[in-house]
C-alpha cells in the first residue's frame, strides 16, 4: 500500500528572492475553483496600465510560479498525489506517469509496460477520491500530447506551463492564464530581497529601477544579473552603464556561471531554445531570418503590416530560401510572424495594428548576437519602414508615433549600419516628418543628431549633411530661433552653390528657405530680392506648376505682404491657392496654407467678409487633416480672430484669441515668435473690448520679450510697440503715448518706408494721441497727410482709409 502523500518527480526549488506574485497565483486559483485545468503560456505586459502584449521566449517565471503550486501542495499535504511532469516529449510524460501509478498503488498497473501503466494511472483519476496536482511542465508540442491529459475532475487538477501560443491547448475545459515579466514594483523587490538576502544592499542604488526597465523586467535575466553584480561587488549603476554600453554581449554580461537559481541555461540560450523548432515548421527556414527583422523593431511593437511589404519578402527570399530562387510571398511571411508567435519568441495581437507585434528587449538582443549579416537585417528593416510610411505625415497619428518610434530604435541599434554607403532615406524621412507634424523640440534634436552624424560619417560637403544642416535650420526656423537658422542657412546656400551649383535644386531650396527666414527676421527686403531670383530659377528649371515653384511663389507673396504691397500679393496668391487646389488636391496642406496666406492678405486689403468665409473653411479643413493644435491650425485660428476683429465681432475674436495663445504657450513656449503674436493680438482685443489694464499688463511684458529675442527693430516689435503706445493713449497715459509713438514711427520710415501701412497705421496713432494732448492743429496736418496716403495705397474702401477720413472729418467738424 502507498504511503500517502505521493510525490512523483522533482519540482523546482524556488528562486533566491523569489517574488510571490499574488496577482497572477489569485488568478490561477479563480480559474480552478470554476473546476478547470490552467495553462501557463507567456504573454508579457506594459505597465502603463494597457493591456498590451509584449513577446519573448522563456525567463517568465512560468516553471517557478507552477513550483509554487506544487511545494505548496507538498509541504501543506493536503493533497494525497503531486505529480511534477517535464512535457517536453511523449516519452518523458509516459515513464513518468507509469512512475506514479507504481507508487499510487494504481490497480492493473505492474510495471511491465510502461504505456499501459501511464493508460491505468488516466483511468485511475476518472474514478479516484484521492486529490491530486499534476504540473506539466514545458509542454512543446500539444499534438504529441493529446491523449495524456489528465482528465478534468472535482478532485484534481492539471497545471501546464508552455511557451506556445497555441489554441489546441486551451479547450476541453483548459483555461489560459497568461504568466509575463515582473511588474517595476517586483523588480525592485527582487532585486531588493536578492542583493540585501546576501549581505550586498549597498550595491542597490538609485538605478535599480532602470536596471530592471534596461532588462525588460525578466525574471531570469534580473536573477543573472543579480548574481553578476553580487559576484563582481558591481552596483547597479555599474552595471547597467555596463549593460547599455553594447560593448559587451548576454554571455559576458549573464554568464552562464551566474545561474544560482538553477535556470539551466545560459540567458540568451534559454531565450532562443524555440528557435530550431520553429525554423524546421512551415514555411521552412523563415522562422530565424524573420526573428532578425523583428530584432531591429521596437520592443514595444511595430505595425504588422510591415510582414506584407516587398522589403520583408525580398529579404526572407534571400536569407530564408537561399540560392533555390523560389521567392517569399506575403502570406508566406505573414505565417513566418505568425509561426514566431506561436512559439513564444514574439507576440502578435492583431486588434492593436500599429503595435501589433512585439517582442521582448532581451529576446531581440539575444537574436542579433547571433545574427551574422546585420548590414542587410538593418537595411531591409529600414526599407520596410519606409515603404510603411505615409504620404500625409502631417498629422501625428498612432501610425507615425509608431514608425518615428522604430526608427528611432533601429537607428540606436544599427549605429554606423544605416549611413552605409550614404544614409538611408528612412533616416530623413523621419526627421521631416517632424518638421512637418510642427514638432520643433524633437525635431531640432533629431536635426542635431542628424548633422553630427553625417559629418563624421560623409564629410562636411556631402549633400547629404547639407541636407542634414537645412533641416536643422528648419528646425530652428519653427523653434522661433531665426537667428541660428540664419547662420546655418547662409553656409548651406554658399556651400551648395559652389559644390552642386547655382541651379541645382537643392541650392535652389536652400535660397528660398533662407529668403523665408530674412523675411521673419524682419529683413524684408534682402527676402524678396532672394525670393524672386530663386522663383525665376525654379520656373526655368522645374516648370511653371512644380510645387517648388508654387512654394516659392507663395514665399515672395507674404514678403510682399510683409513689405505692404498686399495686391501684388493677393495677386500672386490667387493664383498659388488654384494651381495648388489642381496639382495637389484640395485637401492638402499646402492648399490650405495657400488659401490661409491669401485670407491674411484679403484682410489686409480690407476684404474682410471674404476673408473671414475662406478662413473659417481653413479652419476647419485645417482640423480635420492635421487636428486641433497642430501649429498651421493655430496660425489659421489667429488669423480668422483678427478677422474677427477687423470686422468689430471683438468676443468671438477674444475667446478664439484666448485659446490659440494657450495652445502656443503648451506647444512652442512661452518666448516663441508665434507665441508672443498671439499675446500682442489678444492684448489688441481686450483694448478693443475695453479692458484697457490687461492690455497693457499683456503687451508691456511682450514688448520686452521682442526685443530680447528678435530685436528693437523687428517689426514684430515696432507693431507691439504701436499697440502698447495705444493703450497708453486709451488709459489716459498720452505723455507716453506721444514719447513712444514718435519713435516707432521714425523706426517704421527707416526701416519699412514712408507708404508701409504700418507707417501710416502708426502715423494714424500719432496724430489720434496729438488730438488728446490737445495738439489739434498737429493731429490735423498729420491724419491729413494719413488719409491722402491711405486712399493712394489701400483705396477709398479700406476700413483704414475709412477710419482716417471719418476721424478727420470729425475733427475739422465737418457733417
Amino acid at each position: 500500500m502507498p504511503l500517502w502523500p505521493v510525490v512523483v518527480g522533482q519540482p523546482p526549488a524556488l528562486a533566491s528572492a523569489f517574488q510571490p506574485r499574488e496577482d497572477l497565483r489569485e488568478k490561477i486559483l479563480n480559474t480552478r475553483s470554476c473546476g478547470d485545468d490552467v495553462v501557463l503560456p507567456h504573454q508579457a505586459r506594459d505597465h502603463d496600465g494597457n493591456a498590451r502584449v509584449l513577446a519573448g521566449g522563456g525567463g517568465v517565471g512560468k516553471s517557478q510560479l507552477a513550483a509554487w503550486f506544487a511545494w505548496d501542495a507538498i509541504n501543506g499535504r493536503a493533497t494525497d498525489l503531486v505529480v511534477w511532469v517535464n512535457a517536453a516529449s511523449p516519452d518523458q510524460v509516459v515513464t513518468t506517469y507509469a512512475r506514479a501509478a507504481a507508487k499510487a498503488g494504481v490497480p492493473g498497473a505492474d510495471g511491465a509496460d510502461p504505456t499501459a501503466d501511464a493508460t491505468a494511472l488516466l483511468e485511475w483519476l476518472n474514478s479516484t477520491e484521492r486529490t491530486w496536482l499534476f504540473v506539466l511542465d514545458n509542454i512543446t508540442d500539444p499534438a504529441l500530447l493529446g491523449c495524456w491529459w489528465p482528465p478534468p475532475r472535482p478532485t484534481g487538477w492539471t497545471l501546464a506551463t508552455t511557451r506556445l501560443q497555441d489554441a489546441t491547448l486551451f479547450s476541453s475545459g483548459r483555461r489560459k492564464t497568461d504568466v509575463g515579466v515582473y511588474s517595476p514594483s517586483e523588480s525592485l523587490m527582487y532585486l531588493t530581497d536578492r542583493l540585501a538576502g546576501v549581505g550586498c544592499a549597498h550595491l542597490l542604488d538609485d538605478q535599480a529601477p532602470n536596471l530592471a526597465a534596461a532588462v525588460g523586467h525578466l525574471p531570469l535575466a534580473l536573477s543573472h544579473a543579480a548574481a553578476y553584480m553580487i559576484a563582481q561587488e558591481e552596483g547597479c549603476a555599474n552595471y547597467l552603464a555596463r549593460y547599455k554600453s553594447g560593448g559587451e554581449g548576454l554571455p559576458d554580461l549573464m554568464p552562464a556561471s551566474a545561474d544560482p537559481d538553477a535556470y539551466g541555461r545560459p540567458v540568451a540560450v534559454t531565450l532562443l531554445l524555440a528557435l530550431d523548432a520553429a525554423d524546421g515548421s512551415a514555411p521552412v527556414g523563415l522562422a530565424r531570418p524573420a526573428l532578425a527583422l523583428a530584432a531591429m523593431a521596437d520592443p514595444a511593437g511595430h505595425p504588422d503590416a510591415l510582414w506584407s511589404t516587398l522589403a520583408v519578402t525580398e529579404y526572407l527570399s534571400t536569407h530564408g530560401r537561399g540560392d533555390t530562387g523560389e521567392p517569399v510571398t506575403t502570406d508566406e511571411a505573414w505565417k513566418a510572424m505568425r509561426l514566431l508567435h506561436r512559439y513564444g519568441l514574439l507576440i502578435h495581437t492583431p486588434t492593436d495594428t500599429t503595435r501589433a507585434v512585439r517582442i521582448h528587449a532581451l529576446t531581440a538582443r539575444a537574436t542579433r548576437e547571433t545574427t551574422i549579416d546585420s548590414v542587410s537585417v538593418a537595411h531591409a528593416t529600414a526599407d520596410a519602414l519606409l515603404q510603411l510610411w505615409p504620404d500625409a505625415d502631417h498629422a501625428t497619428t498612432d501610425l507615425i508615433n509608431a514608425l518615428r518610434a522604430n526608427t528611432n530604435t533601429l537607428a540606436d541599434i544599427a549605429g554606423d549600419l544605416l549611413w552605409q554607403p550614404h544614409g538611408h532615406p528612412l533616416l530623413s524621412r523621419a526627421g521631416i516628418s517632424l518638421l512637418r507634424a510642427g514638432l520643433h523640440t524633437p525635431a531640432v534634436a533629431y536635426w542635431k543628431h542628424m548633422t553630427e552624424q553625417a559629418v563624421r560619417l560623409l564629410g562636411h560637403e556631402h549633400p547629404n549633411t547639407l541636407t542634414a544642416r537645412a533641416n536643422l535650420a528648419a528646425s530652428f526656423g519653427q523653434a522661433g530661433r531665426i537667428t541660428e537658422a540664419i547662420t546655418i542657412e547662409e553656409r548651406v546656400a554658399t556651400d551648395s552653390a559652389r559644390l552642386l551649383g547655382r541651379e541645382h535644386p537643392d541650392t535652389l531650396a536652400a535660397h528660398a528657405n533662407l529668403a523665408t527666414s530674412y523675411r521673419r527676421a524682419g529683413r524684408t527686403t534682402e527676402a524678396i530680392i532672394l525670393i524672386k531670383r530663386v522663383v525665376a530659377d525654379y520656373v526655368q528649371l522645374l516648370g511653371d506648376e512644380h510645387p517648388h515653384t508654387l512654394s516659392a511663389r507663395a514665399n515672395l507673396a507674404a514678403s510682399y505682404g510683409q513689405a505692404g504691397r498686399t495686391t501684388e500679393a493677393i495677386t500672386i496668391e490667387e493664383r498659388v491657392a488654384i494651381d495648388s487646389a489642381r496639382l495637389l488636391g484640395d485637401e492638402h496642406p499646402d492648399t490650405l496654407g495657400a488659401r490661409a496666406n491669401l485670407a491674411v492678405s484679403y484682410r489686409r486689403a480690407g476684404r474682410t467678409a471674404e476673408a473671414i468665409d475662406l478662413l473659417t473653411k481653413v479652419v476647419d479643413d485645417f482640423v480635420g487633416l492635421l487636428g486641433d493644435e497642430h501649429p498651421d491650425t493655430l496660425a489659421a485660428r489667429a488669423n480668422l480672430a483678427s478677422s474677427y476683429r477687423q470686422a468689430g465681432r471683438t468676443a468671438e475674436a477674444i475667446t478664439i484669441e484666448e485659446k490659440v495663445t494657450a495652445g502656443r504657450t503648451r506647444l512652442l513656449g512661452e518666448e516663441h515668435p508665434d507665441t508672443l503674436a498671439a499675446r500682442t493680438n489678444l492684448a489688441v482685443s481686450y483694448r478693443r473690448a475695453g479692458r484697457t489694464a490687461e492690455a497693457i499688463d499683456l503687451l508691456t511684458k511682450v514688448v520686452d520679450d521682442f526685443v530680447r529675442l528678435l530685436g528693437e527693430e523687428h517689426p514684430s516689435t515696432l507693431i507691439a510697440r504701436t499697440n502698447l503706445a495705444v493703450s497708453y493713449r486709451r488709459a489716459g497715459h498720452t505723455a507716453e503715448a506721444i514719447d513712444l509713438l514718435t519713435k516707432v514711427v521714425d523706426d517704421f520710415v527707416r526701416l519699412l518706408g514712408e507708404e508701409h501701412p504700418s507707417t501710416l497705421t502708426a502715423r494714424a496713432n500719432l496724430a489720434a494721441s496729438y488730438r488728446q494732448a490737445g495738439r489739434t492743429a498737429e493731429a490735423i496736418d498729420l491724419l491729413t497727410r494719413v488719409t491722402a496716403d491711405s486712399t493712394r495705397l489701400l483705396g477709398d474702401d479700406h476700413p483704414n482709409t475709412v477710419a482716417t477720413a471719418g476721424a478727420l472729418r470729425e475733427w475739422r467738424g465737418e457733417a
